[in-house]
C-alpha cells in the first residue's frame, strides 16, 4: 500500500491550458507528490456543447503547445476522450491517485459535471480541490442591494471595482514530481480536431499562435504599442487597435489576473485607454455572471417578452449572410474576415449581428450558432450574451429600435475602405465615396472598377429603410406582449 501522502495527484486540464497562474497546477506541484497531468475531451456528458470548428482547430494547437511545455518539466500529458466523470475516475483508479485537482468551470454543463465528479470521488475516499483563475470574480459573489443578480452592467462594474481586488498571478512551478508509470492515452491527431477535406484553416494559421507563449506575446504587443489610443482606435475595423486576447482567454492560455497586473505596470497606453480596456474585461465578467444565473442563456430569451417576436425563417438569407454576400460591403467584409481568420472585429460583430436580427429578421440563435462554429474565441457566456444584447432580448440590452445603418457604419469606422477592400477584393478599385454603397455608383465608375452588380458583387439583399420599418413593425408584438 502506498501511503496517502505519497499517492499521486491527478491534475485535470480543461479551459486552463497554461502553466503560469494555474493554481491547480501550483497546488499539485506543492504537494511534492507525483503528478498525473490529463486532458479529457468531453463531448458526451449531459449538456456538453460540442466545440465549433474554429475552436477545435485552436484546441489542437493549444494542447500541442501545452504538451511541449509540460514536457520541459518532465510531465506527460495524458489525452483521453469520453465523459469527464468516467474518464477521471478511471485515471484516478489506474494511478491510485489520492487527490484530484482542477480549476473551476462556470458554464452550466461544466459545473454540473464537476459537482458530480467531486461527489463520486469523495465516495471513493479520494480528495478533491478546485481553484479559481478563469474569472476575476466568482459569478455568484456579486449581488444587488436586494440580494439578486445584476441585470445591468454599470452597477455590476461599479460593485466589482469596489469589492474585488485582483490577486497577483502565480508563477509557474519550477519543479514538479512527475508520475513515472506509462499511462495509455489517445494520440492528439486521432481526435481529428483539425479540418481536412477541405482544410479551411490557412487563414487561421496565418493569424494566430495558439498556446501560452502566443498569449504572452499578444499581451506584450498590446501593452507596448498596439493598445495606444485604444479608446478611439478600437472601433476602426482596419486597425490593429484591439488586444486579440479573447481566444487566449477562452482557452485559458492567459488569465484576467495576468492581464490586470500587466495593465497596472508601465505601458505605452494612457490611463483613459487602460480604463476603457478594463471595462471590456469587466464586460466579460458580466457575461459569465449572466450565464451563471441564467443557464439557458444560449437558447432562451433573457427578456421573455421576445418569445412573441415574429422571427423569419429564411434559409437563403441566412446563407447569404454567412457567406458575406449581402450586398453591403462592411457586412460582407466582416463575415469573410470571420471565415478566413476565425475572428471578427468587435465593432463589426455588432454591425453584422444587427443586420441579421433586424434587417433580415432572423433569430439571434442562428447567429449565435454560426459564431459558435466559426469564432476561435467563442465561449459559452460572451457569445450568447452579446447576441442577446444586440437583439434587444438580453440583459442591459441595446434597444431593438437601435438599428445600425451598415452604410453609415462603414463610412464612419472604415472611412477609406481599407477593411472592406481587404476582405471584399472585388470592390477594391471602387473609389472611396462609392465603396460602401456600390449600387449608387455611376455606371462609369463600376465599369472602370470591373464591377457588374448582381454578378461580380451582389446588389443589396434588402433596402435599409424598408428593412428598418419592417423590424419596427415586428417589434410592436414584443412591446404589446409586455
Amino acid at each position: 500500500m502506498v501511503p496517502d501522502d505519497e499517492r499521486p495527484v491527478l491534475l485535470l486540464f480543461r479551459h486552463d491550458l497554461r502553466l503560469s497562474d494555474n493554481l491547480a497546477l501550483c497546488a499539485a506541484a506543492g504537494t511534492g507528490r507525483p503528478v498525473v497531468a490529463a486532458f479529457v475531451l468531453d463531448e458526451t456528458s449531459e449538456g456538453a456543447r460540442t466545440l465549433g470548428g474554429a475552436r477545435r482547430w485552436w484546441l489542437h494547437h493549444s494542447l500541442a503547445a501545452l504538451r511541449e511545455e509540460l514536457g520541459k518539466l518532465g510531465l506527460h500529458l495524458v489525452l483521453r476522450a469520453g465523459p469527464m466523470v468516467e474518464i477521471a475516475i478511471s485515471l484516478a483508479e489506474e494511478t491510485h491517485a489520492g487527490a484530484v485537482y482542477w480549476n473551476r468551470r462556470y458554464d452550466p454543463a461544466g459545473m454540473a459535471t464537476d459537482t458530480l465528479l467531486k461527489a463520486t470521488l469523495k465516495e471513493r475516499g479520494i480528495e478533491t480541490d478546485s481553484f479559481s483563475g478563469h474569472l476575476l470574480h466568482e459569478p455568484w459573489r456579486l449581488k444587488t442591494g436586494s440580494g439578486g443578480p445584476y441585470r445591468v452592467f454599470t452597477p455590476f462594474w461599479r460593485s466589482m471595482m469596489e469589492s474585488i481586488h485582483p490577486r497577483p498571478p502565480a508563477d509557474a512551478p519550477e519543479m514538479i514530481t512527475p508520475y513515472r508509470d506509462d499511462l495509455p492515452g489517445d494520440a492528439l491527431e486521432d481526435w481529428n480536431l483539425l479540418p481536412k477535406k477541405p482544410d479551411w484553416s490557412k487563414g487561421l494559421q496565418e493569424s494566430w499562435t495558439p498556446g501560452e507563449a502566443g498569449a504572452r506575446e499578444r499581451l506584450a504587443d498590446f501593452i507596448n504599442g498596439t493598445g495606444e489610443n485604444y479608446r478611439s482606435r478600437r472601433d476602426l475595423m482596419a486597425e490593429t487597435g484591439t488586444s486579440g486576447l479573447s481566444p487566449h482567454l477562452a482557452h485559458g492560455e492567459i488569465t484576467p489576473f495576468q492581464i490586470w497586473q500587466a495593465l497596472e505596470g508601465e505601458s505605452e497606453i494612457g490611463e483613459e485607454d487602460l480604463q476603457t480596456f478594463r471595462r471590456e474585461i469587466g464586460w466579460r465578467e458580466f457575461c459569465w455572471h449572466l450565464l451563471f444565473h441564467n443557464p439557458k442563456l444560449a437558447t432562451e430569451n433573457f427578456n421573455r417578452n421576445f418569445d412573441a417576436f415574429p422571427w423569419r425563417d429564411d434559409q437563403n438569407a441566412l446563407q447569404s449572410w454567412q457567406r458575406g454576400e449581402t450586398g453591403y460591403p462592411v457586412v460582407d467584409a466582416a463575415m469573410r474576415q470571420l471565415w478566413q481568420t476565425g475572428w471578427m472585429h468587435n465593432r463589426a460583430r455588432m454591425v453584422v449581428a444587427s443586420f441579421l436580427v433586424k434587417h433580415l429578421g432572423i433569430h439571434w440563435r442562428k447567429g449565435e450558432e454560426w459564431f459558435w462554429d466559426t469564432l476561435v474565441d467563442a465561449d459559452p457566456a460572451s457569445n450568447p450574451a452579446n447576441w442577446q444584447w444586440v437583439a434587444g432580448s438580453g440583459a442591459d440590452a441595446a434597444p431593438f429600435f437601435r438599428i445600425f445603418n451598415p452604410v453609415l457604419q462603414g463610412e464612419k469606422f472604415d472611412p477609406v475602405g481599407k477593411f472592406a477592400r481587404r476582405y471584399v477584393p472585388e470592390l477594391a478599385a471602387l473609389p472611396d465615396k462609392h465603396l460602401h454603397q456600390p449600387w449608387k455608383a455611376p455606371q462609369s465608375a463600376l465599369e472602370k472598377a470591373e464591377i457588374e452588380l448582381g454578378k461580380t458583387y451582389p446588389r443589396p439583399m434588402v433596402d435599409h429603410r424598408a428593412a428598418r420599418e419592417r423590424a419596427l413593425v415586428a417589434y410592436k408584438s414584443v412591446r404589446n406582449a409586455g
